[in-house]
C-alpha cells in the first residue's frame, strides 16, 4: 500500500469536550457482553470461547451494528445494557479515547 492509499485519520481532541460529532465511537471496538435480553438480532449475536454471548465484530474490529459511514449504532433502540450504561463522555469514555491516538473518519 502507497502513502496515498492510507486511510485518513483525524488526531484525537483529548481536551475537548465530547458530543455526537466528534465521538467517533471508540467504545464500538471494546467486547461487549449481553447481559441481559435487549432484543438485539440474533445475527448481530456472536458466542465467546466460554460460551457467553457477545455483540458480533467483523474483522475490522468494530461491532457489527456500527453504520460504517455515519459511525451511529444501527439497533441503538435494541442496544445492549452495557453499551447503555457506557455513556458519552462519562469517564470510562474519555479514558478508552486517551488511548487512541487517531481516530478513524
Amino acid at each position: 500500500m502507497s502513502k496515498n492509499q492510507l486511510i485518513p485519520v483525524t488526531p484525537v481532541e483529548t481536551q475537548a469536550a465530547v458530543t455526537c460529532a466528534n465521538c467517533a465511537a471508540c467504545c464500538c471496538q471494546l467486547e461487549v457482553i449481553l447481559l441481559s435480553d435487549t432484543g438485539v438480532p440474533k445475527h448481530y449475536i456472536d458466542i465467546d470461547d466460554w460460551g457467553g454471548e457477545v455483540m458480533l465484530r467483523l474483522d475490522d474490529g468494530w461491532c457489527v451494528a456500527l453504520d460504517r459511514d455515519s459511525m451511529l449504532c444501527t439497533i441503538y433502540e435494541n442496544r445492549p445494557w452495557v453499551c447503555r450504561e457506557f455513556e458519552m463522555a462519562s469517564p470510562e469514555c474519555i479514558e478508552e479515547r486517551q488511548g487512541l491516538a487517531t481516530i478513524y473518519r
